[in-house]
């Protein structure tokens, strides 16, 4: 794999990271008019728009080993969107981006007993503390909603494992698509019921959609064909800091010090355990391979 190569792949990589967050910035604007739900809303609705075309998955042929998970997959979509933007209006950007960042750190850490894994662990936990700084001024709420976010992003990457496994292509994606999107169908009647539809709450939502989801979706395809997969997790490292400066450029958040180290904090955290992981991996992969190659 040439060097260009990779380097076109990690600028997709940063260039669909950043959009994924202005989409998130952009979205909030809409909050006013039609809160979190409403841009959830729309935003998987553009998603269904983007996904089922691509996909095309015969709904018809799923079996129910293939739908529990699928439906599982769209329930976690509706929540964890949901969540983190309800926390994005409560919390701000970089705070609820990088609480909802623990969840694939999670998933790395999971079942780890090496030291440096605990010694992510611990910095993690350290992060949080730091970025937090809880008192009794502090929104539990909001904190406690980008963790929900965590959570849902954790049961969104094994789910994802669980369906690649059993239907090919995007076709479970978009399927969970679909069911999120009718989830949120009564939240979409009744705004339009109450006129709270008006045209730049509109704008903002589907440009949180399309920024969000379609942008992303099509860079990080584009992306996975030229970068090692060992790099996308070490990547994923920079959405809480962009997420922290989408929100200080387009939406005046302002972060103390301590919300930039307890950030910092984190990310250190999820680049060490991924590249732990890669190494690990490595290691038992190679042995193995090597009497098939002899």
């Amino acid at each position: 794999m040439s060097t260009r190569k990779v380097a076109g792949g990690l600028a997709t990589m940063v260039a669909s990271a950043a959009s994924n967050q202005v989409g998130a910035a952009v979205g909030a604007h809409a909050f006013g008019a039609i809160g979190p739900a409403g841009v959830v809303a729309i935003r998987q609705f553009v998603a269904v728009a983007v996904l089922l075309p691509a996909a095309r998955p015969n709904l018809r042929r799923f079996t129910w080993s293939q739908w529990w998970p699928t439906i599982l997959l769209g329930l976690v979509f509706a929540t964890m969107n949901l969540s983190l933007y309800t926390a994005i209006s409560r919390v701000g950007l970089g705070l609820a981006v990088t609480l909802e960042f623990l969840g694939p750190l999670a998933v790395a850490l999971a079942g780890s007993r090496t030291r440096v894994d605990l010694l992510c662990a611990a910095a993690a936990g350290l992060g949080v503390y730091v970025l937090v700084l809880p008192d009794p001024s502090s929104d539990y709420l909001g904190i406690g909603l980008g963790l929900l976010a965590a959570a849902c992003w954790a049961a969104y990457i094994l789910l994802n494992r669980m369906i690649g496994q059993r239907l090919p292509g995007l076709q479970g994606p978009a399927a969970a698509t679909s069911v999120s999107a009718l989830l949120y169908l009564p939240v979409a009647g009744l705004l339009i019921a109450q006129g709270r539809f008006t045209g730049i709450a509109m704008l903002y939502a589907v440009g949180a959609g399309v920024l969000s989801s379609v942008i992303p979706y099509a860079a990080d395809l584009i992306a996975l064909r030229r970068v090692p997969t060992k790099f996308f997790g070490i990547v994923m490292s920079i959405h809480p800091v962009l997420a922290a400066l989408a929100g200080l450029v387009l939406l005046d958040q302002v972060l103390a010090a301590h919300v930039w180290l307890g950030i910092g904090i984190v990310v250190a955290a999820n680049v060490l355990a991924v590249t732990a992981a890669t190494r690990s991996a490595t290691r038992l992969i190679t042995p193995a391979a090597a009497p098939a190659r002899s």
